[in-house]
Parts: C-alpha cells; sequence; structure tokens
C-alpha cells in the first residue's frame, strides 16, 4: 500500500493526513475483497525499516494503527464474519496497542470467513531467521536432527504457515520491488505493480488487477502447456471470468519504507 505521502503532497496536505486517506483505502478493499469471496488477505501495514522514519511519523502512524483497532468497522468486518490477525515481530509496541490487537484477535477468531492477516513490524528476513532460530532451538534440544530438516519445517514454523502461498501480490506506488515482504511465501506469487498511490487504490483499481492475473499463465517451474498448474476448486467467478486468486498480499504502500 505505497504513496500515501505522495497522495498527500499532491493534494497538498500534510503526511499524516495521506495515512488516514491510506487506512481508508485498506477498510474499502477489506469489503471488496471478501464481496469478491478472497479467502485470504494480507495487508503490509508496517516494516521493521519503518522504525527508521522520523520519530513524529513514527508515533502518528501508531496512533493511527490504535484508533483503526477501535474503530466500528472492526465489528462490521466482525459481524461478516471475517477474521482478523497479525504477523510480525510485537517486542516494540506499546502495551496498550499490544492489547488491541490481541481483543481484535479475539474477538474475530472463531470466525470462518476471509482472514485478514496485517503485517506489522514485519520484515521477510526477519520472519525467515526466527523459524530458524526455532528449529535451530529444536535440534539443540534434541527434538530434531538437523540433517532431517527440509523446507515444509521452515514452513511451518514461518508466519502463515498455515495459509496457502499467496497468489498475487499488488503494489501501489509506481514501484517494482517487494520490498522485504513475504520473501518465503512468495516464491510463485503472482507481482502486479501499479503507478495508482494507495488512498487511490479503490475497487476499480482492484478490479483491474484481478483482471490482469486471470489473463496469466502459472506454470511454477514448468515450461510447457502440460506443465501448467491449475487451481480449479480455488477459482472465484470475477465478472463472469475465473480468477485463481484465493491469497492476494498487498504490499501497504504507506508503510514500506519505500519514498512513500
Amino acid at each position: 500500500m505505497d504513496g500515501n505521502n505522495r497522495w498527500a503532497k499532491a493534494h497538498g496536505l500534510g503526511g499524516s493526513a495521506g495515512h488516514r486517506a491510506g487506512a481508508e483505502a485498506a477498510r474499502e478493499l477489506v469489503f471488496s475483497c471478501a464481496d469478491r469471496q478472497i479467502e485470504y488477505l494480507t495487508l503490509f501495514a508496517f516494516s521493521s525499516e519503518n522504525w527508521l522514519r522520523p520519530n513524529k511519523e513514527v508515533k502518528g502512524l501508531m496512533a493511527l494503527f490504535l484508533s483503526v483497532l477501535r474503530r466500528k468497522e472492526i465489528r462490521q468486518m466482525h459481524e461478516r464474519n471475517v477474521r482478523l490477525q497479525f504477523i510480525g515481530n510485537r517486542d516494540s509496541f506499546a502495551p496498550r496497542l499490544l492489547k488491541n490487537m490481541l481483543d481484535v484477535e479475539q474477538l474475530t477468531q472463531h470466525n470462518t470467513g476471509m482472514v485478514v492477516t496485517v503485517a506489522a513490524d514485519y520484515g521477510g528476513q526477519w520472519d525467515i531467521s526466527q523459524a530458524c532460530r526455532t528449529l535451530a532451538a529444536k535440534a539443540q534440544q534434541g527434538l530434531i536432527n538437523p540433517a532431517d530438516i527440509t523446507t515444509e519445517h521452515v514452513q511451518q514454523h514461518i508466519s502463515l504457515g498455515q495459509a496457502p502461498a499467496p497468489d498475487l501480490c499488488i503494489r501501489t506506488g509506481g514501484e517494482r520491488r517487494i520490498s522485504n515482504f513475504l520473501l518465503w511465501q512468495m516464491a510463485y506469487t503472482e507481482l502486479y505493480f501499479t503507478d495508482c498511490y494507495w488512498p487511490d487504490f479503490n475497487d476499480a483499481a482492484l478490479q483491474l488487477a484481478l483482471d490482469d492475473f486471470s489473463q496469466r499463465k502459472r506454470r511454477y517451474g514448468g515450461h510447457s502447456e502440460s506443465d501448467e498448474v491449475t487451481l480449479s476448486h480455488d477459482t472465484m467467478s470475477v465478472n463472469g471470468q475465473l480468477s485463481d486468486v484465493r491469497h492476494a498480499p498487498v504490499g501497504l504502500s504507506s508503510l514500506t519504507g519505500n519514498g512513500v
């Protein structure tokens, strides 16, 4: 979700206004994805590197994060059977913010609809390293032989380990990189880049991304038509077109530290 600050500048507004507009766009995206029966949505809200931003901006983002967790929209998502969860390092968050994150997770933990994951103080390299540390500790305790460790073991200890691999990653704001987001999970994820700033990324923009995705051929390392992999049981109807989008992660523009 990239481009909040640049959106604000283009409209003659301060950076905080851009972040507020970005939060509104995120809310609308959740409902748009729910309407399309997308099963998983991951939002990159705050990267590990974002702590390096000016202190005033970081404080503003934390205040906005807390405000969003307390808004009526959380209750509306709950009523629509949406499950909300958070991934990332929680060590640096204020106790009050952590409590609200836990409250939201507990409120929606039994919901069986779309799973919305918010990546906060998250980095793909951090994610892989924490999985490795966990496996190293188990090996040290004699619970696993290091020679037996496979990618499946890492998958079990990575964030989103129980979720399917993302089908589509949308990056707004004009940047053409994934910026340390879900590095392990996106091995075969389709990437979609748009110059649209995140606050302007609306339902129509989402549809353009899904239409683009629906035209792609996913081979997962294969090289012929017979090698293509289809996910017919996961397909969803998008305006009469079939799209294999089951898990769509969105790199959060305002909080990736990429010239937002």
